[in-house]
């Protein structure tokens, strides 16, 4: 990339040794927009004896004006118009909070076109248009950052491609959803069910009124492709990952879980096995509870990557809230400024380099996992499902019926060794036939968290 955007160029030819200021576009007021607005004006003075800039925001586009009155926006400033963001001559870093992904692209592709810096937090929009997006941006030589997309409040993205810059990544493991990860830990702690801890965070304010995206896993998906491309210069297509959410857990799987010396967690996982293949998926899993990942609670985040070189590295904070993320989002307005500012361009935003072969099936992917079946308690039951998993060749390591009444359904817990997801859903669907099986089997990976 060059030295400076062309929108800037105009801006920088009339600097002088004075404190310069660089006027931003923010498009989006809600919940994180309102924090990088009301945290620029707080913080505004520390900025600028840091970094020798004054980042001032200059015109906000928003949906509904009337919304925000109690911000106390100076007149003139709001509009209803993205375009009126990029139209400005003076505006050369346009932020892109306004969530969604269909009016996103098009605000984001247009900034990028005119020559605009761009600051985005939306892992939905790089997730299905990264590919594309970052293309173009190298292609008109303007920066793209996007460190507010993951893991709120975790520096995260500079830590992969700045700090462990000279690392081959081996593997991430990730707890990068906070709604879910409240929820499971209420449901482990305070002994509620699925329903009651959900309540319990959209009151608290820890997920939304539609929770849908954090539940089923997805919101954790979308930022596992993002730090898949990071790590491995590689576009994984959401098709392609392997994402399922905590709907189906209930108190009898943390039960025997903590029982059994594990926890429950929504785990991302991305590496890369021996044939350069990348494995990226999503989904509640056992972890040991002496892992230290096992002991991130609420709506805590946390990262674990393993380099080749540094070993392992665990990045820990709040994911998601109005000021953790708007604190990624002002730490890359900091990056852009300087880029925009420093005629050697020294700044330019994130290239990864790799481009490491294609995504490992999900069928091929190994673990160990858990089972849970509701059975009828009678002679036979547990041979069948035994004779069943041994003809897949698949081990059991530990098999649990607690006691029950006679007649009574029982439930049958069974620890089973490492294999193939693809085998292990062809065994589970063959038990679920079995007469004896009286409700659709849970089926859990068990995750050590090791580099490979």
């Amino acid at each position: 990339m060059g030295n400076a955007p062309r929108a800037a160029e105009g801006f920088l030819n009339n600097m002088s040794s004075e404190l310069k200021t660089v006027f931003v576009g923010l498009a989006g007021l809600g919940n994180v927009g309102a924090g990088v607005y009301k945290n620029l004006l707080k913080n505004g003075d520390l900025l600028t004896d840091r970094t020798g800039v004054r980042l001032q925001v200059k015109r906000i586009a928003v949906r509904s004006p009337e919304k925000h009155v109690g911000l106390q926006i100076p007149e003139g400033m709001l509009t209803t118009d993205w375009r009126d963001l990029v139209r400005d001559p003076e505006i050369p870093i346009i932020v892109e909070l306004i969530g969604g992904v269909t009016e996103a692209y098009d605000l984001v592709k247009t900034a990028i076109l005119a020559g605009k810096t761009v600051v985005t937090g939306n892992k939905a929009l790089l997730a299905g248009h990264g590919y594309e997006l970052v293309a173009l941006a190298e292609r008109e030589d303007v920066p793209l950052y996007f460190e507010a997309a993951v893991a709120g409040g975790i520096p995260i993205i500079k830590a992969v491609r700045e700090a462990l810059i000279g690392n081959h990544i081996q593997a991430i493991y990730g707890i990068i959803n906070g709604t879910t990860n409240y929820i499971l830990t209420r449901m482990s702690e305070a002994g509620l069910g699925y329903g009651e801890a959900l309540g319990e965070a959209q009151a608290l304010g820890y997920a939304e009124a539609d929770p849908t995206l954090d539940v089923n896993g997805w919101d954790a998906g979308h930022k596992a492709i993002i730090l898949a491309w990071l790590s491995y210069g590689h576009w994984v297509k959401p098709e392609q990952v392997h994402v399922e959410g905590i709907t189906q857990i209930s108190q009898t799987d943390l039960t025997f879980a903590r029982g059994m010396g594990y926890a429950m967690k929504l785990v991302a996982v991305i590496r890369l096995d021996a044939t350069n293949h990348i494995e990226v998926r999503v989904q509640p899993c056992l972890i040991p509870q002496s892992n230290i990942m096992a002991n991130v609670h609420g709506v805590m985040n946390a990262v674990a990557v393993y380099g080749d070189i540094v070993g392992e590295t665990l990045f820990y904070g709040s994911g998601a809230g109005q000021n953790a993320t708007s604190s990624s989002v002002i730490s890359d307005l900091a990056d852009a400024a300087d880029n925009l500012t420093n005629e050697a361009g020294t700044n330019n935003g994130f290239v990864p380099q790799g481009h490491y072969g294609a995504c490992l099936p999900v069928d091929e992917t190994l673990s160990r996992y858990y089972l849970r079946l509701r059975v009828d308690d009678r002679p036979g039951v547990v041979a069948s499902i035994s004779t069943i998993i041994a003809e897949h060749g698949i081990g059991i390591l530990s098999l649990v019926q607690p006691e029950v009444d006679a007649g009574a359904d029982a439930d049958l817990m069974l620890m089973l060794h490492q294999a193939t997801f693809g085998r292990m859903k062809q065994a589970v669907a063959a038990i679920a036939g079995l007469e004896c099986v009286l409700a659709v089997p849970v089926l859990l990976r068990v995750e050590t968290l090791k580099a490979r």
